[in-house]
């Protein structure tokens, strides 16, 4: 007897049956939700920042960017009455070519240093976008 499985979200998660990712959730990760007092200024400071690009229509009260029109994850910014205050719970890292150059680069377009309570032994850099959320730049990758 032949069962036919292909509608149990195992066997279409991935769309083959019999492939191990088939057993997983059918999730795609669309997007970071960044809550935001000016949304579409972050949003284009990120943009710039990252050299992606904004994906939204010109006025969207909650502009998305991404690296190219196609690619996920996104970056969405929200409009939010109140201003950060804490130290984020989930941040970002991003590991350049050089450390230092991109650094200063950041610094250059308006991010400030930030102290979350790294020791200064630590191989990466804490910036804060211009409205104060923290992200990480981090050293060369070790060598395995």
């Amino acid at each position: 007897m032949t069962v036919d499985d292909s509608s149990t979200p195992d066997a279409t998660a991935s769309g083959r049956q019999g492939d191990p990712a088939s057993t997983r959730p059918a999730l795609e990760w669309e997007q970071v939700v960044v809550d935001a007092l000016e949304p579409a200024t972050l949003a284009h400071w990120w943009a710039e920042a990252l050299g992606w690009v904004v994906v939204s229509p010109v006025g969207d009260d909650e502009p998305e960017i991404r690296s190219s029109p196609d690619s996920l994850p996104g970056l969405l910014f929200v409009r939010v009455p109140e201003g950060k205050t804490l130290k984020n719970r989930l941040h970002l890292d991003f590991r350049p070519d050089d450390q230092d150059a991109e650094v200063t680069r950041l610094l250059e377009l308006g991010a400030t240093r930030s102290d979350v309570g790294q020791t200064s032994d630590v191989s990466w850099v804490v910036l804060a976008d211009p409205e104060g959320n923290e992200f990480c730049v981090l050293g060369a990758r070790r060598a395995s």
